[in-house]
């Protein structure tokens, strides 16, 4: 049983009657009607899938001028809804004509089953295959508009970063290739997010592809695709995210985890502008703008002989270098306010803002985890303030281990941290309450409360 809903318009009982005897054996639904004039009613009662729409329906009318009528209005109210178009009378011309006004097909009466089923199986097939794409439209739809929300623009006011700025809209209308370079969490994603934005390819898809996470034998899958029975679970064919990314943008990131086999497969799609998919010979051709990042030294990594020179020569065209967010002077403060405002908006805080000790404790710390740190360091402050600003105790960065060792524990969870602070505070104060609670920025109320919370 096809899961479709077919439409019957004809003004002949007989021929409703015989349609939807013979069409229900196959079809879920048969909806049939006498006149035309009904369409808007049954449209916007049923789901439609597909429409039988007879031509004539005047007594001895046989122009077909009806149903060229009726295929433009129902076409008007969804030009995605397919058609076809019956007559008794065999008209070339007048089908020619059905099929440039947007009809997915024409049949003669009266019909013969086996190419009436055939005709609405491939409709049926036509119909659910735009609805598919329709569907893939709007998902992909949100999800740039959610990365855009993301990545809404670079944030800081140091030369480096205005440097990286004018750079980045000198060449961002280009198509030329463009490497990434920084540590760990300084921004790469926002910055190639920006240079998409920029380009004329900012309608076209953004495809992030984490190198990093693909071991050799998902590489070509991935970003290749494969043919069905490719290999066991290969059920059906299915493009990789070169052919996804198609008219956009795709970033490499994390390209220097690459091994030396996978390093040539790449540089080869790239040379060749075409992709093969796993078990096909057929080449693809493909138009993508390609960004690369890593936080590897690939020019050492190419003296060394673990990564390709031909590939670096391929992949940096344009090359940006980010700097670290500790070089980044006052910027540290402006990210921190611009991830304070939307944390708040997020947790309902209100006008939360940090304390002058809390300010210089963020302009003090060496942030061996950059942006991405600062980001949660900030998150975690908003969840565990308490008053109206957030202080160096909210921050839960160790003065002790500035220039030093990283102050978070990532592997812990904040519940773990905050219990651990509050613990070495009073520990530190031999069970004083006032002075701990002064060390750690709190109330005593609101240190009593964590002491009950954490059973100390």
């Amino acid at each position: 049983m096809i899961e479709s809903t077919i439409l019957v318009i004809d003004d002949d009982d007989d021929i409703l009657v015989s349609a939807r005897l013979f069409l229900k054996q196959h079809f879920r639904q048969i909806v049939t009607c006498k006149s035309p004039k009904e369409i808007n009613v049954l449209l916007s009662k049923n789901e439609v899938d597909i429409i039988l729409l007879d031509m004539n329906y005047q007594k001895g009318a046989s122009d077909g001028r009806e149903g060229l009528y009726w295929l433009e209005h129902i076409l008007s109210i969804d030009k995605d809804y397919v058609v076809i178009l019956m007559t008794a009378y065999g008209n070339v011309e007048l089908a020619v004509q059905a099929i440039k006004k947007g009809a997915t097909d024409f049949i003669l009466k009266p019909w013969e089953n086996e190419k009436l089923f055939a005709t609405i199986s491939a409709a049926s097939k036509l119909r659910q295959s735009t609805r598919k794409v329709k569907k893939l439209e709007k998902i992909n739809s949100s999800i740039q508009k959610d990365i855009a929300r993301q990545f809404e623009h670079i944030v800081g006011n140091a030369e480096p970063i205005k440097d990286l700025q004018r750079t980045l809209l000198k060449v961002a209308p280009t198509d030329a290739n463009m490497l990434i370079l920084g540590e760990n969490g300084t921004g790469k994603q926002v910055f190639a997010y920006e240079i998409h934005k920029h380009s004329l390819r900012k309608n076209q898809i953004f495809m992030h592809v984490d190198l990093g996470s693909l071991n050799d034998n998902l590489f070509e899958s991935e970003l290749f695709g494969y043919a069905k029975g490719a290999f066991t679970d290969a059920r059906e064919d299915k493009p990789g995210r070169f052919e996804m990314a198609e008219g956009g943008t795709i970033f490499l990131d994390e390209i220097g985890n690459l091994s030396l086999p996978l390093q040539a497969k790449l540089l080869s799609v790239l040379q060749n502008r075409t992709v093969t998919r796993l078990g096909e010979n057929k080449e693809r051709k493909i138009n993508v703008r390609l960004i690369t990042a890593t936080n590897m030294p690939l020019n050492d990594m190419v003296a060394k002989g673990t990564f390709r020179q031909d590939l670096l020569f391929r992949i940096n065209t344009v090359e940006l270098v980010l700097p670290s967010l500790a070089a980044r002077g006052d910027d540290i403060l402006i990210l921190a306010d611009h991830f304070l405002q939307s944390f708040n908006t997020k947790y309902h805080k209100g006008l939360l803002r940090f304390d002058a000790r809390a300010s210089s404790m963020l302009l003090s710390y060496h942030w061996p985890g950059n942006v991405r740190e600062l980001q949660h360091v900030v998150e975690r402050a908003v969840i565990m303030s308490d008053g109206h600003e957030i202080s160096a105790a909210d921050l839960q960065l160790s003065p002790q281990k500035f220039g030093g060792a990283p102050a978070i524990q990532t592997d812990m969870g904040l519940e773990e941290m905050e219990k651990m602070m509050v613990q070495k505070a009073i520990d530190k104060h031999k069970g004083n309450i006032s002075r701990a609670a002064a060390e750690l920025g709190l109330t005593r109320a609101a240190l009593y409360r964590r002491i009950e919370k954490f059973d100390l």
